[in-house]
């Protein structure tokens, strides 16, 4: 299923995705950690929005789009422009290199991020794979 990001559509399509994706699955196996994407109003996002989304051992237990952001204590946060979460997405941006220049704002154990960049890497690529269009 493919959706238009962002999107509660987007966000439910990708923990589908995630959830039945054999190599996401192996790949992420070993993962723990919950995040929140905090994407910045631009261009065509007039507010920010909050998305979580629960990462435990190759599964993506549930996700939510948040009001407050509060509710949740994550382990990681990923800021950014709207714009940048969307060249990531299109595949304009590397994402390894967002991070490491800041595009992305990463807050949480980076010594964990990067053993894990496999992980990273193939999550990135799930969310590709279901990103139909950009608002």
């Amino acid at each position: 299923m493919a959706a238009i990001f962002p999107s509660a559509e987007w966000l439910t399509a990708f923990k589908d995705k995630l959830n039945s994706d054999e190599r996401y699955m192996q790949i992420a196996k070993n993962w723990e950690g919950d995040m929140y994407f905090i994407i910045e109003p631009e261009d065509k996002l007039s507010a920010q929005m909050v998305m979580y989304l629960d990462l435990w051992h190759g599964q993506c237990r549930a996700v939510e789009i948040v009001d407050d952001i509060a509710k949740h204590s994550p382990a990681f946060t990923l800021k950014a422009a709207y714009g940048n979460f969307s060249g990531v997405l299109t595949g304009k941006i590397d994402p390894m290199q967002a991070m490491l220049t800041r595009k992305l704002d990463v807050k949480g154990n980076m010594a964990v991020m990067m053993r894990n960049v496999p992980t990273v890497l193939d999550f990135v690529r799930c969310a590709r794979e279901i990103t139909s269009e950009i608002l």
